[in-house]
């Protein structure tokens, strides 16, 4: 892996993992789901202009309008709307944990669904990673943790591992911001039904939400999903998939940092845990 791969899976994982502190400041003020709703809305017009600027069309095969729709109901409408719901009842960190599961549960779905080997090594990191999970809920759970926040978090989460298993090897066809574009606007949609149904737009802002607000569209929304596809373009779905390792570590300091979010001793072991499980898992399905 080159510098430059490095550099932009270092930025993603980075930018990706700051997405949670700055959610758990919007929905404090908005509504989660219309605030969602809205987020993909604009984020979604933005990337499609931009993508009329540098000659791209809505030109896509069957093949790539179905990834497209999975991917904006999964990821954007479920996990990322779940999400938003449940850090209105969990702390940024630890939603930026449970996040982090994915890669562990691709794997797995991979070994018990689509029958794909993993090497032992791989599968001892599996182990492993689920291992720092449970050390975690253990102790979040006997201190009170909102498990309806949890459950949220973890139907979000087996939705993203879905969405990333049914378009791993999807093509852009070259209209990367369209493709980027159009996927936000599916999960717009999506999340409208809900948000006109079960909630209010009433909303207050201050200048940190709306600096937030203004930087979850931006830079997570539209910079961060567009250097993913760019990396899995230039190295690869899986090696790629190895930055995730990162996202608890960055996740859980980027809280603290601007949070102010505590962490106790267990929740640092079980984040290093968790990085090493993870780690482990991708580097065996490279080799093999």
């Amino acid at each position: 892996m080159d510098i430059k791969s490095t550099l932009m899976g270092l930025t993603f994982a980075l930018i990706w993992s700051s997405a949670f502190t700055s959610a758990r400041i919007i929905v404090q003020i908005a509504p989660p789901l219309s605030v969602s709703a809205l987020r993909f809305l604009i984020a979604g017009f933005i990337a499609c202009g931009i993508a009329y600027a540098l000659g791209q069309r809505p030109k896509f095969t069957r093949q790539q309008w179905r990834g497209i729709i999975i991917f904006g109901v999964c990821q954007n409408a479920i996990y990322l709307g779940f999400f938003f719901v449940a850090m209105t009842r969990l702390e940024a960190s630890f939603a930026s944990i449970l996040a982090s599961t994915m890669p562990l549960l691709v794997a797995l779905a991979l070994i018990t669904v689509f029958r794909e080997k993993l090497p032992p090594m791989g599968t001892i990191g599996l182990i492993v990673g689920f291992a720092g999970v449970t050390l975690i809920m253990g102790t979040r759970i006997t201190g009170g943790v909102d498990l309806i926040g949890v459950a949220l978090c973890a139907i979000g989460v087996i939705a993203l591992a879905i969405a990333t298993l049914s378009v791993r090897s999807a093509s852009t066809g070259g209209n990367l911001f369209m493709v980027v574009g159009m996927q936000m606007l599916v999960g717009s949609a999506a999340l409208s039904i809900p948000a006109l149904t079960l909630e209010t737009w009433n909303v207050t802002w201050t200048p940190v939400a709306a600096w937030a607000f203004a930087y979850t569209i931006i830079v997570p929304g539209i910079i961060a999903t567009y250097i993913w596809f760019l990396l899995v373009g230039r190295i690869g779905a899986t090696k790629s998939a190895t930055f995730h390792f990162l996202n608890p570590f960055f996740g859980v300091a980027i809280a603290a940092l601007l949070l102010g979010e505590t962490l106790t001793i267990i929740d640092i072991v079980g984040v290093a845990i968790i990085m090493l499980g993870i780690f482990v898992v991708q580097r065996s399905r490279i080799t093999s």
